[in-house]
């Protein structure tokens, strides 16, 4: 007969406490060997602060190094942190302050509602805030706006600073490009590189293209600064800098209010400073590169900036294979000694186990392209007129009458929660109260404002499609029977041309419509 022996529990280790597993989080702000020192200052700080409660449980210290505050996706250490908080090692959180955590108030607020979410709490040691106290919210979206404005101040500051030194040549070029590195502030020539700079001017001046000229580096296994193949982008790039004659032009890019970076197309002052550093190559092979350049753009019609590069030609960026879903390419095929143009499969060009898909003859597409139009003139009875029809009967009226009752909605709903946050003033309403009411308005109005921006949108989409077929059929009206590829039609009233199999391809229209043609 079996024999059961119960084996008690262990009563004091049932009642011990369990630890609350601490982090700590620190930031400085530029990788100057003071800051770094600043950084060392706090990670001793907050081993010793942790590991002297008896109730806590030292996690780790997560920081960043030289990591501008405006952004949180540009910091490892405190995505990795918050992706430990949601992996359940962490509890509790202690930072030196909230500007140190994040200086924009929405991405301050989301993230601690997250990790209030998952039952995890920050101290903020100067502002004295514990977001495991609800009725803080307030103070902390108060105190989160003030860190955004001293972070958009410090911006400010900081961007006079730099042109400044911009003006009286003093700037230190943090990056500088292939072929040169930075030694003590000072752009110095990197002699494991500058070879193969000089490789790519007198290539130019010898009449090849950027393309070319990165083909042949990629042939003798040369990598780029980042250990990747050259491309036409790369080597145009180099030949169009002015720092490899020893000039620079500082500001050529600029950051806006929001931290967006643009280039600078004369919204901004810029700087151009003479004899710099040392040059690779002489003024006059550089401006002799340049005039070759120019040469080859205005041959080719492209205009220097301009995206006409890649759609030169009318099909340029408009075929997609309907196999892997890469845009297709026009390249010189021959046959018989007889030269003829054609569009391939950019994956089948460089790896054809990963796509079987074929060329096509370029002129095979235009006359695609005659047929779907001079099917069109003879059909357009039964097929673009009912579908016009059918466009303009939607009912607008309601999409734009349920507008009008969305917008008295979010009317109401910011009444409300002004007098909600009165009455807190005021101390007439608890704190919990208020936060529970706010937050559901919050939520209520996000509702809201999704709803409308989905009915504004499809309105949008509704009206183009309308408006496309409109100008489609006016074209089919007045062309007749098409003899001869039209490309303004084509870039007009196509969208985008989808290869399903190398003799069928479809026109992806503007109205909406998607005709397949055989070839």
């Amino acid at each position: 007969m079996k024999r059961i022996t119960k084996i008690e529990a262990n009563e004091k280790l049932q009642k011990a406490p369990k630890k609350l597993r601490v982090a700590a989080y620190a930031r400085v702000s530029t990788d100057s060997r003071e800051q770094l020192v600043s950084l060392d200052a706090q990670r001793s700080h907050y081993e010793t602060c942790i590991k002297s409660n008896p109730n806590w449980e030292y996690v780790g210290l997560y920081y960043d190094e030289g990591i501008s505050g405006t952004s949180m996706a540009k910091r490892d250490g405190l995505l990795k942190m918050l992706d430990d908080c949601e992996a359940g090692k962490i509890d509790f959180i202690i930072i030196k302050s909230i500007s140190r955590f994040a200086r924009n108030t929405t991405e301050c607020l989301e993230a601690v509602r997250k990790l209030i979410k998952l039952k995890v709490f920050i101290y903020f040691e100067k502002e004295n805030i514990n977001t495991g106290d609800m009725e803080n919210e307030l103070l902390l979206t108060i105190f989160s706006s003030l860190a955004e404005s001293e972070s958009i101040s410090l911006s400010e500051n900081e961007k006079w600073s730099i042109e400044k030194r911009f003006q009286n040549g003093t700037y230190i070029v943090a990056s500088p490009p292939y072929g040169y590195k930075n030694e003590d502030g000072l752009m110095v020539i990197n002699e494991d590189e500058v070879d193969v700079v000089r490789y790519i001017f007198a290539e130019c001046l010898a009449g090849k293209g950027g393309h070319v000229i990165a083909r042949d580096l990629n042939d003798r296994g040369i990598p780029t600064r980042r250990k990747t193949e050259w491309s036409t982008g790369t080597v145009n790039a180099i030949l169009r800098n002015e720092k490899y004659k020893g000039d620079v032009l500082f500001q050529k890019t600029f950051t806006d209010s929001s931290f967006v970076r643009h280039i600078n197309n004369g919204e901004k002052a810029q700087y151009y400073v003479t004899e710099h550093h040392e040059a690779i190559i002489s003024a006059e092979d550089f401006e002799a590169a340049q005039a070759m350049i120019d040469q080859r753009s205005k041959d080719m019609k492209i205009k220097q900036g301009d995206a006409k590069y890649q759609n030169r030609y009318p099909f340029s960026g408009k075929i997609v294979c309907g196999e892997c879903g890469a845009t297709w390419k026009r390249r010189t095929h021959s046959e018989s000694k007889v030269k003829y143009f054609a569009y391939a499969c950019k994956t089948h060009i460089k790896r054809v186990d990963q796509c079987s898909m074929q060329f096509i003859r370029e002129r095979n597409i235009e006359v695609a392209f005659l047929n779907m139009i001079n099917k069109l003139v003879f059909s357009k009875k039964v097929l673009l007129q009912p579908l016009l029809a059918s466009l303009k009967d939607l009912n607008q009226g309601e999409a734009l009458a349920r507008i009008n009752k969305l917008d008295e909605a979010l009317e109401d709903n910011l009444n409300k929660r002004q007098k909600i946050t009165e009455l807190f003033a005021k101390e007439y309403l608890e704190a919990a109260v208020f936060n529970e009411q706010n937050s559901g308005l919050l939520a209520e109005a996000k509702q809201i404002g999704d709803e409308k921006e989905a009915l504004y949108a499809s309105l949008a989409h509704e009206n183009e499609h309308l408006e496309a077929l409109n100008k489609l059929i006016k074209y089919i009206n007045t062309v007749g029977t098409l003899k001869d590829f039209d490309e303004t039609a084509f870039q007009e009233h196509v969208e985008y041309i989808i290869v399903f199999k190398r003799f069928e391809i479809g026109f992806v229209l503007k109205c909406g419509l998607t005709l397949r043609e055989r070839l």
